[in-house]
């Protein structure tokens, strides 16, 4: 599998486990305080062939993914569950230790996430969801992040996330019958 856009990575470990799975090129930000040249590559390479931005699920991963999806618009952004990118004996996260399925499924789930937010879903919606507080929410917005192909959140980015790809009611309420159905059966 060939992917024309460039992709977007924490460091050098990131892009042997995607060159591992996919012919790609890679951008490494060296950690989540990324510098001016790397903007600017990332912007030239944008400009030439695209950009994924393909970041760990974890605080310093959203940090970089922020960080450079303010400073080049129009990027596509591919995520990795927590579970698909946690190491063996739970020693760290990250796109390092995704096997190269889970790699090459992120990847051909890859969005663009949109400038102008349109809201279909309000924060009421997902409090009456219980995706918000109460007991249950956590991993019923790590379910639905999986199966909407847009991450894990907390509550607060959840509902900005949903605007950001344009989860429509239709779509967010499929999604959320097969969690509840999920967590009736369990």
């Amino acid at each position: 599998m060939r992917i024309k856009e460039f992709i977007v990575v924490e460091g050098k470990d990131d892009t042997t486990a995607i060159k591992r799975a996919v012919d790609a090129d890679t951008i490494e930000t060296n950690g989540s305080a990324v510098n001016q040249a790397t903007i600017e590559k990332i912007k030239r390479a944008h400009s030439t062939r695209g950009v994924i931005i393909f970041t760990d699920p974890d605080y310093p991963g959203e940090k970089i993914r922020k960080t450079v999806a303010a400073s080049v618009p129009g990027c596509k952004h591919a995520f990795l569950t927590k579970e698909a990118a946690l190491a063996k004996g739970d020693k760290g996260i990250g796109v390092e230790h995704a096997s190269p399925d889970a790699i090459r499924e992120a990847l051909k789930d890859a969005q663009f996430m949109q400038e102008t937010l349109m809201e279909e879903i309000t924060q009421e919606d997902l409090l009456d969801a219980g995706l918000i507080g109460g007991s249950g929410a956590k991993e019923r917005r790590s379910r639905l992040g999986e199966l909407l192909k847009i991450g894990y959140t907390n509550g607060k980015q959840l509902h900005k996330r949903l605007m950001m790809f344009q989860i429509g009611k239709q779509e967010f309420a499929e999604a959320l019958a097969v969690v509840l159905q999920e967590e009736n059966h369990e």
